[in-house]
């Protein structure tokens, strides 16, 4: 096991031990610091006397009874995706079992968080179309889409089998029955249902059924939302409130779904995470959509990230929201080069809700809110919560108790994003008796404005927007003329440019596991998408909000991962003999870069033009991706000697692959970056060298017309040499590969230590009909 395997670990078992030495108990000691570890076992080593693995477990775990601490039991095993078990251990349970021979690992859970119509028709699948995408595919009718989540909302229209054919009868799934949801919740669309909480009760305790269903039924909303993205039926008339009104539409419209249950009130723990991918992959799912994420392990201790590797050898295609980290670099999460990583960008479509000042100033803001509006032309007292008394930070906040009513009551009340939803900062100033609410974003979230179905008339604006009106305010103070306002709700606008512009909240690279792999992979809408929505859940997710809608807006990457899911689903079906990796890759290369404008996009959070790093290959294209010509390709094999020449122990990568790796004909053959991914990156440690140089290595199969020839053309970053040979590929037949490499070359920078220069461009290869794009990017680091 290599040496960052037993640095989490011990840090794993030694923390908890830390943290409850100073308990007057022993017993409650033991209970405080068990937790919860993924087991791997050896699978051939089961001894001939137990029927089944289970069984074998079980034995396992009883001869740790003996140790301190509670009786260890097992919570979830798994059989398709990985092999062992996941159990709750105390520190000297997890060292004792940890020394059997037929123990590989100890993964130490970790707790993730979700991340979080118009969208169909901006991406090009027209609902009457004859010809493209959605025809050639049948709209995915026999591709099933498993969505890893919070549940789902089986009544709504969205999810209705009218004029669906058969379930697929490969289909080995079940549709599992709980509270408030019969086995007869499932039919032909919704053709299965499981949900997974004992690694949520082994960190919590027995679940609170008065607030969550133990079932497949959602309790948040956000499963439903994110199932209806990937795969919702055509449902007319749609709208969140009265705003986006139109036909509501998934991606791949008659796809089937499977829901599987993985989240709860206290967030989405990983033994319950990989259960899920196990039993997806066994029932037979084509596409897994995950819109979950957080943590960034290496990939031995991810177990997002090894489960997806098990979809991805059993040819099912793994889309993941990138977080929402952004506008920070660095941020981005779920960065296997298996998963295909989705960020965030918004669509042709905004709900203006403008802020008029008492001076005149127009600010714009953005709205959902639906209720009776404010006074039309009058203008109403407007305040700083966190300039009139009492904790002043809190309520800037506009946090809970925090609100003078005296000081509120009949005012606008202009209130800082952060820490608290930003509907319940409305629910804290319409208790406290304010009339409105403009919510202002903090230096961090910039310039991107989210649309949110308020409690009470309100409008969010951005940061340098917050700080004129502050200023306002403040001037104002020391005049005659207190600080007035109002907001004025203009409803849903169309065909907004520019569009599509990177989301302010979207995760962004470089990858911080592996920066020879841009991540993320690409774009797709996530701002302010609608999409289907429980009835007991307000619009707002705030408990006194008693609306009900059967649609509702949200936005996070966790709306852009279903798009592309749905997308996979549907190149799936129009080309069921491609790879995970060649759908990826047809998504990728067909991206683009420019807006509705034909400038390069822009970064919602500075207004300023985007880089590779927020968007990766660009934003996804699904008419294009169809038929993109060239594809770049892989195999589970060659993700084996992508980590080998990451430097990942033969221990390590058994834990991702469940395969023994011989690296030694890996190493002799290149470096990590020549993985066969559809972007190239490098990043150079200068060291006081005056040039630097690598090469890449890459296939690509045809995959368009028989008889065809493609040629390069090179866009290289700044200051780099870039040559490609050969400068031509002629291809002879369909399926036909062929390689070529990349050579590149850069003089140092001048960089302060520690100091960092990202340079980007591209590699194209095209035959007058198809354009296959790679982006180049190249990093220069200046060490410490």
């Amino acid at each position: 096991m290599g040496l960052s395997s037993l640095f989490f670990i011990f840090l794993a078992i030694l923390l908890p031990l830390s943290s409850s030495s100073s308990s007057s108990s022993s017993s409650s000691s033991s209970e405080e610091a068990a937790k919860t570890f993924i087991v791997q076992v050896q699978p051939d080593a089961k001894p001939s006397v137990f029927p089944t693995h289970a069984h074998w477990y079980d034995s396992t775990l009883s001869s740790l009874s003996s140790s301190a601490g509670p009786t260890a039991r097992v919570l979830h095993t798994y059989s398709t995706v990985f092999h062992g078990f996941s159990a709750k251990l105390s520190p000297s349970q997890a060292l004792k079992l940890w020394s059997l021979p037929h123990v590989l690992a100890l993964i130490p859970e970790q707790v993730r968080r979700l991340h979080t119509t118009r969208s169909p028709q901006f991406l090009g699948l027209k609902t009457g179309d004859s010809a493209g995408l959605l025809k050639e595919s049948d709209f995915g009718s026999d591709l099933v889409i498993g969505v890893v989540d919070t549940g789902i909302w089986p009544e709504r229209q969205s999810f209705n089998d009218r004029d669906l054919g058969p379930v697929p009868s490969k289909w080995k799934g079940e549709c599992v029955a709980g509270k408030a949801f019969p086995s007869t919740s499932c039919n032909r669309k919704l053709i299965g249902a499981r949900f997974f909480y004992n690694g949520y009760e082994a960190a919590n305790g027995k679940m609170n059924e008065t607030t969550q269903f133990r079932s497949p039924r959602d309790s948040d909303g956000h499963g439903t939302h994110t199932a209806s993205i990937a795969a919702g039926r055509y449902v007319f008339p749609a709208s969140t409130l009265g705003y986006a009104k139109g036909m509501a539409a998934g991606m791949a419209p008659k796809a089937r779904l499977a829901a599987y249950k993985v989240c709860w009130d206290a967030g989405c723990y990983d033994s319950d995470i990989l259960a899920a991918f196990d039993a997806a992959v066994g029932d037979g799912v084509d596409v897994i959509s995950l819109s979950v994420g957080g943590v960034v392990v290496p990939y031995h201790l991810d177990a997002i990230a090894i489960g997806a590797f098990g979809a991805e050898e059993a040819g099912v295609f793994v889309s993941a929201s990138a977080g929402n980290g952004g506008p920070g670099g660095l941020t981005v999460t779920n960065v296997a080069p298996w998963v295909t990583t989705v960020g965030a960008g918004t669509i042709d479509r905004d709900f203006p809700a403008d802020v008029k000042l008492g001076n005149g100033k127009m600010i714009p803001g953005v709205s959902l809110y639906g209720g009776p509006g404010l006074t039309p032309g009058r203008m109403y007292p407007l305040i700083y919560a966190g300039t009139e008394g009492g904790d002043g930070y809190s309520a800037s906040l506009c946090m809970e108790g925090s609100l003078d009513p005296s000081l509120v009551k009949g005012k606008i009340v202009l209130c800082d994003r952060g820490i608290n939803s930003r509907a319940a900062k409305g629910e804290v100033v319409k208790k406290a008796g304010g009339v409105g609410m403009i919510l202002a974003n903090g230096v961090f979230d910039g310039e991107g404005l989210v649309a949110d179905c308020h409690l009470l008339p309100a409008t969010a604006v951005g940061a340098a927007s917050g700080d004129e009106i502050r200023k306002y305010i403040e001037v104002a103070s020391k005049s005659k003329s207190p600080a007035t306002a109002t907001v004025i709700f203009k409803g849903t606008r169309l065909r907004v440019r520019p569009a599509p512009v990177v989301a302010s909240f979207s995760a962004r690279g470089p990858n911080p596991v592996s920066p020879e792999i841009l991540k993320p992979d690409v774009i797709a809408p996530g701002l302010n998408i609608l999409a289907a929505w429980p009835d007991n859940i307000g619009p707002s997710g705030v408990t006194s909000d008693k609306r009900k809608t059967e649609f509702n807006i949200l936005s996070g990457t966790s709306m852009a991962c279903p798009h592309v899911s749905g997308l996979a689903a549907l190149l799936k079906a129009a080309h069921p003999e491609w790879s995970p990796a060649a759908i990826r890759s047809a998504l990728m290369t067909t991206a683009y870069t420019v807006d509705n404008r034909g400038e390069t996009m822009l970064d919602e959070s500075t207004g300023n033009t985007s880089t590779v790093m927020d968007y990766g290959a660009g934003h996804v294209h699904p008419q294009k991706a169809m038929d993109p010509g060239l594809i770049y390709d892989l195999t589970p094999y060659d993700y084996v000697d992508f980590l080998c020449n990451s430097n990942y122990t033969t221990a390590n990568i058994q834990v991702v692959t469940r395969k023994k790796a011989d690296c030694s004909g890996a190493k002799r053959a290149g470096h990590s970056g020549n993985l066969n991914y559809p972007s190239l990156s490098v990043t150079f440690q200068q060291y006081g060298k005056p040039k630097m140089s690598t090469h890449f290595i890459r296939s690509v199969t045809n995959v368009g017309d028989a008889e065809s020839v493609y040629r390069v053309s090179v866009r290289p970053p700044r200051g780099v040499s870039v040559t490609v040979r050969p400068e031509k590929l002629a291809f002879r037949r369909i399926g036909q590969k062929l390689n070529f490499l990349v050579r590149v070359e850069v003089r140092a920078a001048k960089l302060s230590p520690g100091g960092s220069s990202l340079r980007s461009g591209s590699v194209i290869w095209s035959d007058g009909k198809h354009t296959v794009t790679s982006p180049l990017v190249v990093t220069l680091q200046q060490p410490l």
